[in-house]
């Protein structure tokens, strides 16, 4: 049976275009690009919500800044009500790619302050006057890599990181497949909490110019159009078809057991936020262990697609 989902490996849609976000601020990770905000506007206190990797949380203990909490709708709306003090951000989550810029825009007039986490939407472009981070691997084969927009740059001057030693999971699944990398997937995974705040690498620089995102664009988007019309009469989320789509979204009953089940078939579908699953009777706990992220990105067609169909049906 052919893998599903997973880590990326090289990508082989080509082109000489190259990035797609040439004029933005590069550097080696999304969390460092937290750590850049952080430092060049002085941020000393962001409200995060629940329905997050603890990514952003650890950035926060790591540079001494205070934090909160704040719950999530079911339509991934914030629910948030208070009026932010002077240096106080929040950080609005585009999971999934369902906020359009529209609804970005309004909570920027609301609340004056936020910052946009992008990680779910590479191909939603910035609000101009919004903070916006983007990430890499989440969308290509490259072994790390984030953009900033940003009209506040950090007066330092950072050094350009390495990736040599992080490609090797990335190179090793196109021959071996992904479960013989997997391990070195995990342990590239977690060598980034500890990587300091450094400028993108000239090997992902390279990567990165050396794709056809239109085409990625497109194949996600067809992608995620077959699976939504094929199961939106099972899915009780109500979404919309965000630009070059991160993953289908699909709310499941007894989510972990279905992940077993699909991983036994060879699909991989990960669960987003295991931190989340410890905090009982919310939305986003029941959201983290039912919620599958099916894959729609471009390394499958339509054969792909309606096999993770005939398999979650």
């Amino acid at each position: 049976m052919k893998e599903i989902g997973g880590y990326f490996e090289l990508d082989r849609l080509t082109s000489d275009k190259g990035e797609y976000y040439k004029d933005l601020v590069s550097l080696n990770t999304a969390r460092n690009a937290l750590v850049y905000l952080v430092k060049a506007k002085r941020i000393n206190k962001i409200y995060i919500p629940y329905l997050l990797c603890d990514s952003v949380s650890l950035v926060c203990d790591k540079e001494g800044i205070a934090y909160e909490y704040y719950h999530t709708d079911e339509n991934f709306q914030p629910i948030f009500n208070r009026e932010l003090k002077d240096n106080e951000y929040l950080y609005v989550v585009n999971l999934y790619g369902q906020l359009s810029n529209e609804r970005i825009l309004e909570l920027k007039r609301q609340y004056k302050r936020i910052i946009a986490d992008n990680i779910h939407a590479f191909f939603q472009k910035p609000v101009d006057g919004i903070d916006t981070i983007y990430s890499c691997r989440k969308f290509f084969g490259v072994p790390d890599g984030a953009y900033l927009a940003t009209d506040c740059m950090l007066d330092e001057d950072l050094p350009i990181d390495n990736s040599g030693s992080r490609v090797s999971h990335i190179y090793g699944r196109v021959k071996d497949g992904a479960t013989a990398h997997y391990a070195e997937f995990k342990a590239n995974d977690a060598s980034f909490k500890q990587l300091s705040l450094m400028r993108m690498s000239e090997l992902t620089h390279k990567m990165l110019s050396e794709i056809d995102y239109e085409a990625v664009r497109a194949i996600r988007e067809e992608n995620y159009s077959f699976l939504h019309q094929q199961l939106v009469n099972k899915n009780r989320l109500n979404l919309r078809l965000p630009e070059g789509p991160y993953a289908y979204p699909f709310y499941c009953e007894n989510g972990m057991a279905a992940k077993k089940r699909l991983a036994q078939k060879k699909i991989y579908v990960a669960t987003l936020w295991p931190n989340v699953l410890e905090l009982d009777g919310t939305i986003e706990k029941d959201y983290a262990e039912n919620i599958l992220p099916l894959p729609c990105d471009q390394r499958y067609g339509r054969d792909s697609m309606d096999f993770i169909i005939k398999e979650i049906l």
